[in-house]
């Protein structure tokens, strides 16, 4: 595997010719593919028509910069004469054609695993990677309001599939010879095969560099946090089943007799050649860095046209934020703020593998397979574990000036899945502990991880995806805290569970009703204090693999109401008014990102029948209009208080009223 990027002196000499200036430290040269006009040249209210500009961003860092020492093996990376560090990224920008008539603010894009998310979430689009029509701009929110959107590729081990973006960083050496150490690749079938990458979800995996080397483990165990069993040496081999018999392949696994469905397996190898991960996070910071201080008028916005940064990630990418944030990369070179705003969504309490060595970015957090991600610090404010005895906060290592404006915001599955109150307690789970000033905190009550369509599929009768929509809050949050950053407008109140108000519970305190073939899930992902190493701290280098497991941290989720929805946090008018019950979790896999649908009887004979402990919805509403009238009142409401926006209110009831005809039609 070679991480290399390959023709990145003649590129740069490229750049600087056609800028008429020679490539320095702490710039950025823009190399353009394509610039054209999206949507056929549709106008975007008074910001105008749009357009793409799609390409390569360039940069040369120097390594002894203290913005850049946190980019863990920066020292082992090659430099050119000037001593710098060069690499590249794939960037795709959305912008006005008129870049004055924009808002002044560009909003970021953090790729969950090279996929291009924000316009599905703001826009109401469908998620493409190379957004450029009508249609893929959904209903043009963004660009009405004037955002320039941003792409910069941030990981380097992304699939190899059109229209992914990614890093290109150099490897690191020691002096020229390989590196090597221990990397570990967790998989989980459900359907027997007989080999399986050592990659994460089809991403570019590390090879094995010496087969033999008897530090090479294949484990398996039935819980996560269950004895690993180790499988004789003579059973498994790197390859892959060719042709009926195994062939060799230092990226794959093979095990005679095949993977039995459900187990955890486990391989543990030596591989060689780490690519030097952090500089993904450097390509965030400079590239935004270079637009709001120096502008780049060769791709249309230059000096003064980008005033504000703000930058969103759901999920992976949201626990890349948070990352960002905890390793101090929000000071640029010249220990200026980067961004302005971070959207951490769907993060929960995590950060991950995207600043060490043999770092594997994709690989998630939950589910206890104990990737990096899960440590302490949890919160923005200072805290201390009572275990370890250690002292931080999210924000400890941000240099004064670079504090920028937060919004946590996270589903309900977010709290199922890891120990996401953690964000606003105390470590042992026992008090509540608000954000910093800078911050606010935002449970979307009753979602799951990425809002469902109807129908939803059904497993044994219960339809699984939960259609709560919480779009229409993140599109309000978005101008709040644009807002805040502008002129000072301080954005609505933090809105999430607490043990102080009985809304925040152990599992064995939740209250959920009698629901026919529903039961509460009895595991649940937890996060434990591991260690991975005397290294892994300071200098970002992991000897224990797997790491050692110590005592887990408290698990709290919210607590619900008779009708099994929850009662604190963001109450969307589908929560509001319920026709079902919403939940973060699946009765078939807790940890999984689905939630599930759970419509109430439709009548009291049904509830009756089934034995359903839920009054049904001839006992909730009049009439389709009485239920429409209760989710306008809501929506107004949340208007009036800025969680959502006045114009969604119109969305809002059409959909609860496709909702209303959906469930109420025979089947």
């Amino acid at each position: 595997m070679d991480f290399r990027c390959g023709g990145f002196a003649a590129a740069m000499l490229f750049c600087a010719t056609i800028m008429g200036q020679t490539a320095i430290a702490e710039a950025v040269r823009f190399e353009i593919e394509t610039r054209d006009v999206v949507a056929d040249g549709a106008v975007f209210g008074d910001v105008g028509a749009y357009e793409r500009v799609v390409g390569k961003i360039h940069f040369a860092i120097d390594p002894e910069n203290a913005a850049n020492r946190i980019i863990r093996d920066i020292d082992l990376a090659p430099v050119n004469a000037d001593g710098l560090v060069e690499f590249s990224s794939d960037f795709y920008l959305l912008k006005p054609v008129a870049a004055d008539a924009g808002n002044g603010t560009v909003l970021v894009d953090v790729m969950n695993r090279g996929r291009k998310r924000v316009l599905g979430y703001f826009n109401l689009a469908t998620t493409v990677n190379e957004p450029r029509t009508a249609e893929d701009l959904g209903d043009g929110f963004l660009m009405r309001e004037g955002f320039s959107v941003l792409y910069v590729g941030w990981q380097f081990d992304v699939p190899r599939e059109p229209n992914f973006m990614r890093v290109y960083p150099p490897i690191a050496t020691d002096q020229g010879e390989a590196i090597t150490g221990l990397v570990r690749s967790d998989l989980v079938v459900t359907e027997r095969v007989y080999d399986h990458s050592l990659g994460d979800r089809g991403h570019i995996s590390y090879a094995v560099a010496d087969e033999d080397d008897p530090r090479n483990q294949l484990t398996v165990r039935d819980e996560p946090a269950g004895e690993r069993t180790v499988i004789p040496r003579g059973e498994w081999q790197f390859g892959r089943l060719e042709d009926g018999r195994a062939v060799p392949d230092r990226t794959r696994v093979y095990l005679q007799g095949g993977f039995d469905p459900g187990r955890i397996y486990e391989a543990v190898f030596v591989a060689s050649d780490p690519p030097i991960a952090g500089l993904g996070l450097a390509a965030m910071r400079d590239a935004v860095s270079h637009l709001k201080y120096d502008g780049a008028e060769e791709i249309g916005l230059p000096l003064g046209s980008i005033e504000r940064a703000i930058t969103f990630g759901d999920s992976q990418a949201g626990r890349l934020l948070r990352h960002f944030i905890y390793d101090g990369f929000n000071a640029d070179e010249e220990q200026r703020m980067a961004y302005d705003g971070f959207i951490p969504h769907l993060a929960s309490n995590a950060t991950g593998s995207f600043n060490h060595r043999f770092a594997q970015p994709s690989r998630a957090v939950d589910r206890s397979y104990f990737y990096p991600g899960d440590q302490f610090p949890f919160s923005d404010v200072m805290q201390t574990d009572p275990v370890s005895g250690v002292e931080d906060s999210l924000l400890a290592r941000l240099p004064p000036g670079t504090v920028p404006k937060i919004f946590y915001t996270n589903t309900s599955t977010e709290y199922w899945r890891l120990p996401t109150a953690l964000i606003h307690s105390t470590p042992d789970g026992e008090s509540h502990v608000p954000p910093a000033e800078t911050s606010r905190i935002y449970l979307f009550a009753g979602t799951q991880h990425v809002p469902a369509r109807l129908p939803g599929n059904r497993i044994e009768g219960l339809r699984i995806g939960n259609p709560n929509n919480y779009r229409w809050f993140l599109r309000a949050l978005l101008l709040s805290l644009n807002d805040w950053i502008a002129d000072g407008t301080s954005p609505p109140a933090s809105s999430y569970p607490t043990r102080e108000a009985g809304t925040l519970v152990e599992l064995d305190e939740i209250n959920f009703p009698d629901i026919p073939r529903v039961r509460l899930p009895a595991d649940v992902s937890r996060a434990y204090r591991l260690d991975y190493g005397p290294d892994f701290v300071d200098k970002g280098v992991i000897t224990n693999e797997p790491p050692v497991m110590a005592e887990a941290y408290p698990f709290l989720i919210a607590q619900v109401d008779e009708g099994g929805n929850e009662i604190a946090g963001l109450i969307s008018p589908a929560l509001a008014a319920p026709l079902a019950t919403y939940t973060g979790w699946s009765p078939f896999n807790p940890i999984s990102t689905p939630g599930s649908y759970i419509p109430f009887p439709r009548t009291a004979a049904e509830r009756e029948a089934s034995g359903d402990s839920r009054a049904s919805i001839e006992e909730r509403y009049e009439s389709r209009e009485s239920y429409l009238a209760l989710v306008e009142e809501a929506a107004e409401e949340l208007a009036a208080s800025r969680y959502v926006l006045a114009r969604d209110i119109p969305g809002i009831v059409a959909e609860a009223a496709a909702h209303w005809d959906f469930l109420m039609a025979d089947e």
